[in-house]
């Protein structure tokens, strides 16, 4: 419920907003409606949610619908409704409010999602939808959640709270002034995020060239200086590297490592922003040092089959579900690459256990160890390889940073173009 503050303002305004008076605060209830129709037997699109990107088809998240019996159950929403769906993520713990804009209608599951419209002609549905995709709605119903979750997932979280939220309204102009503002920072984003899918694309074509097919030892691609040198070579892993079984018995070391496939070998804490091992366990987990390559066997989406990364931040210690290998002698960085091309995701794939747990791969030291590597005789073409990857590496960076800038700066905007919830809900 509201307490005495009737009114806000937010720290930016355009020039011609500067004059106009506070924004009212006013109940998401008090403009707005709970959807109640049911699917029954008509045939709609059906939709879930993926946190921070919105309403999806559950072909495109799933692979297939999967309403079954339940269908008749589902709410139908339309064009610019709202859902929320109450299962807790990292990004969204108090769960996620997406808008349905690529569909004129769509229906949802009723067990998780609570749907609702905008009724009141004086409020922009976009400039709703930018609030929520600030996550605001979770600063407010974080207090109304009781500890733990339903079994199918759902957040413990009575509707009347998210109803009974405050939400700081200016007129319709402004709303309308300041979505329009974040769309077009939005498609900035949107454009830039594409660039990097391309980026990512390439490298991926690349590779698939570059290295050899499965079943080939030569790849289809070759530099024109190396295409009449002498051919590729084949060998386990085991002849040209060796399995490092050193572990931390004494619990010296306690900088813990942790390898992602996202960002490689980082600090633990860093990637956790906690220690997630105890004290007590250190003493089984593996040295490593510099130079050291380190299989992850947890699987993901960015890494199907686990990540290998180099360890190029210093001595420390893995986890004993890790594979911790060195080479014996100085190698060049096209092994870095190798580790992620298809040719050798396919022979992870093929050397691991049938019974295999579904979040890792399972394969004895043995296996991995007795792995193929194939490679070019040449260290030259090797390099060439890897540079030529690398350079591709070095522009998803860029990438990647541009793309987070826009991001933050459209978080600092929204910051300042928006009252802040502190002031809101007071």
């Amino acid at each position: 419920m509201l307490m005495n503050r009737k009114n806000a303002l937010p720290k930016y305004r355009f020039p011609e907003f500067a004059n106009n008076s506070e924004w009212s605060i006013d109940t998401l209830g008090s403009f707005s409606d709970p959807i109640k129709k049911r699917a029954g037997t008509t045939k709609y699109t059906l939709m879930s949610v993926t946190s921070g990107i919105g309403l999806v088809t559950q072909i495109e998240k799933f692979g297939r619908e999967i309403a079954g019996s339940a269908y008749k159950n589902y709410i139908v929403i339309e064009k610019n409704d709202f859902a929320y769906n109450k299962s807790a993520t990292k990004l969204f713990p108090e769960g996620y409010v997406a808008k349905l804009n690529d569909h004129d209608e769509a229906a949802l599951p009723n067990s998780i999602f609570t749907c609702f419209r905008i009724t009141d002609e004086q409020i922009c549905v976009n400039f709703i939808d930018h609030i929520f995709q600030s996550n605001y709605h979770g600063s407010w119903l974080r207090q109304f959640i009781t500890v733990g979750a339903r079994a199918h997932g759902s957040l413990n979280i009575d509707d009347k709270h998210l109803w009974e939220m405050p939400v700081a309204l200016p007129s319709i102009e402004e709303q309308q002034k300041i979505a329009d503002c974040l769309n077009s920072l939005d498609g900035l984003i949107a454009a830039e995020g594409e660039k990097l899918a391309l980026l990512k694309t390439h490298k991926k074509g690349l590779m698939q060239k570059l290295f050899p097919a499965e079943g080939k030892t030569t790849p289809e691609w070759r530099f024109p200086e190396f295409r009449d040198r002498c051919d590729w070579r084949k060998s386990k892993l085991s002849s040209l590297a060796t399995k490092v079984t050193a572990k931390n018995h004494d619990g010296r070391i306690n900088r813990v490592l942790t390898n992602s496939a996202v960002g490689g070998i980082v600090e633990q804490s860093d990637f956790f922003d906690r220690k997630i091992v105890s004290q007590s366990n250190l003493k089984n987990y593996f040295i490593v040092d510099c130079e050291h390559y380190v299989y992850n066997p947890r699987i993901s989406v960015t890494a199907p089959v686990g990540p290998i990364s180099k360890n190029k931040i210093g001595a420390g210690i893995v986890s004993p579900l890790y594979t911790v290998f060195k080479f014996d002698v100085a190698q060049s960085d096209y092994f870095e690459h190798y580790f992620k091309s298809s040719i050798w995701h396919g022979y992870i794939r093929e050397a691991s256990n049938t019974g295999a747990r579904h979040d890792r791969i399972s394969i004895s030291n043995e296996n991995f160890m007795n792995m193929p590597i194939i490679f070019p005789s040449s260290f030259e073409e090797q390099q060439k390889i890897s540079d030529c990857l690398s350079s591709v590496d070095d522009k998803v960076i860029v990438q990647t940073e541009k793309l987070e800038t826009l991001k933050h700066h459209k978080k600092g905007l929204m910051q300042g173009l928006f009252p802040s919830a502190q002031e809101v809900f007071e």
